[in-house]
């Protein structure tokens, strides 16, 4: 869930990237691939390659927040001018070697990660990994190759060098020291803490569990998490949409069992169960 979002954070080492201009990002290229084909289809909007895509909703970010390789790509340009090209295109220097590449993205199915060279070594910053892991020099072209072998897609960094660590932009409690991780250490304290490595995250970017305390969610289902969400919210009073052009603003497209397919702007900070609310009252409180 959200992989895409902190696998390019890692990969910048800063806070930058939110699931709202992600998502920001995904409607306007679903928007900009329909356009292009209602201008060079015979038929236009009414061409069966058209209605086709159209009703397939967004191809660039699905339900569970998973973005496309071209979101990432245009999310990266946008903030840092950085491309992010396939390890094996045709036009990527092959006589580079690889441990001069700066990070590299990494993708299988819905799951992202990052790998990205800070001080003298490579670090694999993988969220199912308890803590970060260090990738020598002479291993990082075996560790890659290995992971395209695995059903890895590898996208690389094909610039000098990356920006430095923000700190200020995140949550300083969540940030490993790069001396305990080279002393070998896995004990945790609170200035080295990656509690919720790998955990769901809200429109506001706390963590699911966050939905009723404390409480561990791994455990729930999908549907199970979606009730214990519904029965904590009440179905609160759902606030008006907010203008478009809004600052600070999620749009999020639904797609519902009846087929009925609508577009719903949220404030960034508003929690999921109000998302939750608005699709029980939509559905009239049916699945």
């Amino acid at each position: 869930m959200l992989c895409g979002q902190h696998a390019l954070n890692n990969l910048v080492q800063a806070s930058v990237f939110s699931a709202g201009s992600l998502s920001e990002i995904a409607h306007q290229l679903d928007e900009m691939e329909l356009a292009y084909m209602a201008a060079n289809n015979e038929g236009g909007v009414r061409s069966k390659d058209y209605l086709r895509r159209f009703n397939e909703g967004s191809g660039n970010v699905d339900e569970q927040g998973n973005f496309s390789i071209q979101v990432l790509r245009a999310a990266l340009q946008q903030s840092y001018e950085i491309s992010l090209p396939s390890i094996g295109q045709d036009d990527l220097d092959k006589s580079r070697d690889i441990t001069s590449y700066p990070g590299f993205i990494c993708n299988r199915a819905s799951h992202w990660f990052a790998i990205r060279k800070i001080g003298a070594q490579f670090w694999n910053l993988n969220s199912t990994l308890e803590k970060p892991e260090s990738i020598s020099h002479f291993r990082l072209a075996a560790e890659l190759e290995s992971l395209k072998q695995s059903g890895y897609s590898v996208f690389v960094v094909p610039v000098d060098e990356l920006p430095k660590a923000d700190r200020s932009t995140g949550a300083a409690e969540f940030w490993w020291r790069r001396s305990d991780l080279e002393d070998g250490g896995s004990k945790k304290s609170s200035s080295t803490d990656w509690n919720d490595v790998g955990t769901g995250r809200r429109l506001d970017g706390k963590s699911t569990s966050d939905l009723n305390g404390n409480e561990n969610q791994s455990s729930l289902t999908e549907e199970e998490m979606i009730q214990k969400a519904l029965q904590a919210s009440i179905l609160p009073d759902i606030p008006d949409e907010p203008p478009a052009g809004s600052s600070n603003v999620v749009t999020i497209q639904f797609r519902f069992s009846n087929g009925k397919k609508q577009r719903r702007r949220f404030l960034a900070d508003q929690p999921v169960q109000m998302v939750y609310a608005f699709c029980e009252r939509e559905m009239g409180g049916g699945n």
